[in-house]
């Protein structure tokens, strides 16, 4: 049970290379994937799982595979829990045994697998879903019971080598432990790739995907931090060193000339005032010549080695560049109502809802999957009508829905942002759209050709720089599917952000990072 690379390279039909000669081994234990947005984490996964085949070197895969994909809609809306735990066929073929037919294929089917609902039954027990008959539609299940179910299905295999992708994704708190008992209890070969920080504390080493290589760092995620934290630190001292070495060799090539020059003045005044014989003034010219070509030679290579030197301590630090917005506009004074609801009844949950904002409080919103937390916030916004009652919001409101997107991928990051703020003034927007790290050229970036984590600062930009300002913003999960460093501009984001917030989300530590007021269910109930 392991996976083994050796050489492995990948580039597309474009000559793009994506990872570059990468050679490691992964045995039983749990090994968590990470990698920023675009650094080649989703090409390494699809090599894993076969879905890609290496441009050069190999990959091989010793024991049963099983793979739980991020994405698990089906299209067919007929599948039951049997279906998706792929025990369908043994059953009928069980059934029919025990009615007493007797066909070959009817055995054949059954193989050895005569206990296949009890271990299925086990296997959703220990997974929560106890609850669930064999035979239940789909379609009745919420987001969180699907992962789950499809997790079992993995289970159920036995494999040796389990590669989960994202697998906490919308889940609630009671879903995530479940997980994390899974990966915990897991005796094979584990790999998951994830940005959840709370799961990466339970694997035993961290695999970084980054410049198209692949690194193992022993430990948890904490420690793999601490690693990269100490790195950075020691690669920015090395910048520094650098720079201060470049300065001096620029300076004593200047000095070089200075002397060169001065030399060469002194030589030609003496053969101009005849102090010494022409053929020796030429001699002595032709020699100090040589001489300060070699000499300014080696000063030159010199600066040359240590711009080499500065480029490659540049290299080694990560962009660590910070948000800091300026956003006066969003202010909502402690006093001042910001939203009430007035005897609210939610769709589809039936759910009464009391809720009461003021001033710049940050609300996260809290709870299981299918209690209503999405529903909500599209009423608060008005995207969806109550059963009854009302919601009435008194400042302007921006609203980012789960997996939403803001931009016209047909126009720039500027044209974007002034598309939702067609008032301001445009030197202002390339100011804020610096602050958020578009600088230069890159605010003249099109949409269409974003990294993950660009279309989130443009999406940032175009909710937090709209005008009116926002002086409440409705969050949707933002986290999902961000890398860690987005994670981490987000909350940069929200900090600089001075409106009243209300956000849902299943990350603990994000909703740590953004100091919450208060925790609240969908009714409005403290948590």
């Amino acid at each position: 049970m392991s996976i083994t690379m050796n050489h492995l390279h990948h580039a597309w039909p474009d000559g793009d290379v994506v990872l570059d000669d990468v050679t490691l081994e992964l045995g039983p234990g749990r090994h968590g994937l990470v990698g920023a947005n675009g650094a080649g984490k989703s090409t390494l996964l699809r090599l894993l799982t076969g879905e890609l085949s290496p441009t050069q070197g190999t990959l091989d895969v010793v024991g049963t595979l099983a793979v739980l994909q991020q994405d698990l809609r089906s299209g067919d809306a007929r599948l039951t829990v049997s279906d998706v735990l792929g025990i369908s066929v043994q059953r009928r073929a069980l059934h029919a045994i025990e009615a007493g037919r007797t066909e070959p294929e009817l055995f054949d089917a059954v193989g050895d697998a005569w206990d296949v609902e009890e271990r299925s039954s086990a296997v959703l027990a220990r997974l929560g879903l106890g609850h669930l008959g064999l035979d239940r539609d789909i379609t009745t299940l919420s987001g969180g019971e699907l992962v789950l179910l499809a997790l079992g299905a993995r289970l159920l295999t036995r494999p040796d080598v389990l590669l989960l992708d994202e697998p906490t994704n919308n889940l609630d708190r009671r879903a995530r432990a479940r997980v994390l008992d899974v990966v915990d209890a897991f005796t094979g070969c584990l790999v998951v790739a994830s940005h959840d920080r709370e799961l990466l504390e339970h694997v035993d080493d961290v695999v970084e995907v980054r410049a198209r290589g692949v690194r193992v760092v022993g430990g948890p995620y904490s420690h793999y931090e601490q690693v990269v934290a100490d790195e950075q630190e020691a690669a920015r001292r090395a910048v520094r060193d650098a720079e201060a070495d470049l300065r001096k060799q620029r300076q004593e090539l200047v000095d070089t000339h200075v002397k060169l020059a001065r030399r060469a003045r002194t030589a030609a005044k003496a053969e101009r005032e005849k102090r010494i014989p022409k053929i020796v003034a030429h001699g002595r010219r032709m020699e100090a010549e040589v001489s300060a070509g070699r000499l300014r030679g080696e000063h030159e290579e010199d600066v040359e080695q240590a711009r080499e030197r500065l480029s490659d301590a540049e290299d080694r630090v990560r962009d660590d560049r910070q948000i800091r917005l300026e956003l006066p506009g969003t202010r909502v004074p402690a006093s001042r109502d910001v939203l009430l609801t007035h005897d609210l009844v939610l769709a589809h949950t039936g759910t009464e809802v009391s809720l009461h904002v003021q001033g710049p409080e940050r609300i996260a919103l809290v709870g299981d999957n299918g209690t209503g937390k999405s529903t909500l916030l599209r009423t608060i916004v008005g995207a969806e009508a109550p059963s009854s009652g009302r919601v009435d919001v008194k400042v302007p409101v921006g609203y980012l829905p789960q997996s939403a997107d803001l931009l016209d991928d047909d126009l720039d990051v500027v044209a974007n942002v002034r598309s939702h703020a067609p008032d301001a003034d445009p030197q202002e927007v390339r100011a804020q759209l610096a602050r958020l790290l578009f600088r230069g050229d890159a605010a003249l970036k099109q949409a269409s050709m974003l990294s993950g984590g660009e279309r989130l600062r443009a999406n940032l930009a175009c909710l937090l720089l709209a005008t009116p300002a926002p002086q409440l913003v409705v969050l949707d999960e933002p986290t999902n599917n961000l890398d860690l460093v987005s994670t981490r501009h987000l909350v940069e984001a929200l900090r600089s952000y001075e409106g009243a917030l209300v956000v849902v989300s299943h990350d603990e530590r994000f909703l740590d990072e953004i100091r919450p007021t208060r925790r609240i269910d969908p009714s409005g109930s403290p948590v």
